[in-house]
C-alpha cells in the first residue's frame, strides 16, 4: 500500500430510502434600492424650512410602500422625488441657517456698537 492510498475509503451512494433534497439560493446581483427614509427623517426634524423635509419624508414612505408591494418602477420614481426634495431641503436649510446666524450676529454687533457709543457720550 502506498502513502497516497492510506486511510482512503471509497463510499457509495447513501443507503437510506429518503430522496435527496436540494436547496436553491437566489442571489440578487443588483444592490437594494434606496428609499431615503433616514435622510428624510433628518431633514424633517432638523432642516424643515418650507416643509420640504416633511414632503420628502412622505415620498420616502411611499417609495418604501411601493417596494414592499413589488412595484419597483413606482418605488424608483418616488425615491427619486424624495432624493431631490431632500437635496433641496438640505441646501435651503443650510443656506437659511447661515443667513439667520449672520443676521443675528450683525444685529448683536450693531446693538453692542450703539451701547458703546452711548457710553462714550455720557463720559
Amino acid at each position: 500500500m502506498s502513502g497516497d492510498e492510506k486511510g482512503v475509503v471509497m463510499m457509495g451512494a447513501p443507503q437510506g430510502s429518503a430522496p435527496m433534497t436540494t436547496t436553491v439560493i437566489n442571489i440578487h446581483s443588483e444592490p437594494p434600492m434606496r428609499d431615503h427614509v433616514i435622510w428624510s427623517l433628518f431633514n424633517t426634524l432638523f432642516m424643515n424650512w418650507c416643509c420640504l423635509g416633511f414632503v420628502a419624508f412622505a415620498f420616502s414612505v411611499k417609495s418604501r410602500d411601493r417596494k414592499m408591494v413589488g412595484d419597483m418602477t413606482g418605488a424608483r420614481s418616488y425615491a427619486s422625488t424624495a432624493r431631490s426634495l431632500n437635496i433641496a431641503a438640505l441646501v435651503l436649510g443650510v443656506v437659511l441657517t447661515i443667513v439667520v446666524i449672520a443676521v443675528y450676529a450683525s444685529t448683536i454687533g450693531f446693538i453692542f456698537f450703539q451701547i458703546k457709543s452711548q457710553q462714550r457720550g455720557y463720559s
